[in-house]
């Protein structure tokens, strides 16, 4: 497992559109996955540590986003021989003993990914109504420990962007397993 962090990404970027698959085949476009006040998105997997940690955290704060008009969408580039827990067939496990709601997506060419220079499981992105980014870092202070989080960061950007309060411009890279490339 090879340590990365999340590459600096100018805030204003466009969001790259795309267009992925469910593990069960529906497909998603991201036009679509927009709420009224904007989308979070997620690269992830199955098996990284870092990604694991922070996934329970991902679903409370999804469902929260979600009240306030911000659909969350995960998206899994890791769909490599080499890691056969990250195979479409292990999400829909991961999705169903985790009881995830929001949509969990198979970027199998790697291009999504690519296109967003994601570097890291979990690697976060934040986009207003306007498909621009507003944060793109960690979910909070102690990956590792939640009960030692004495910063969630996510969260803070997600309460300003709805309440159209400037976002911290200081944001701390999220870090992780970096993506399985091929």
């Amino acid at each position: 497992m090879v340590l990365l962090e999340s590459i600096e990404i100018s805030l204003g970027t466009e969001m790259p559109d795309f267009e992925l698959k469910a593990p069960h085949g529906k497909i998603f476009k991201s036009d679509c996955l927009y709420a009224e006040k904007g989308l979070l998105v997620v690269f992830t997997c199955n098996h990284c540590p870092y990604a694991n940690a922070v996934w329970p955290r991902l679903i409370k704060l999804a469902r929260y986003a979600r009240d306030l008009g911000i659909n969350t969408v995960a998206i899994n580039p890791n769909i490599h021989p080499d890691y056969p827990e990250d195979a479409p067939e292990k999400m829909l496990e991961k999705m169903v003993k985790l009881g995830i709601e929001f949509p969990y997506l198979v970027d199998e060419t790697q291009q999504i990914a690519k296109a967003f220079k994601a570097q890291c499981t979990p690697d976060i992105y934040l986009f207003n109504k306007e498909h621009k980014l507003v944060y793109h870092g960690r979910i909070d202070n102690n990956w590792q420990d939640e009960s030692k989080v004495t910063k969630e960061e996510l969260k803070e950007a997600i309460v300003n962007l709805v309440n159209n309060k400037p976002i911290s411009q200081k944001q701390y890279p999220s870090m992780g397993c970096s993506i399985k490339w091929r």
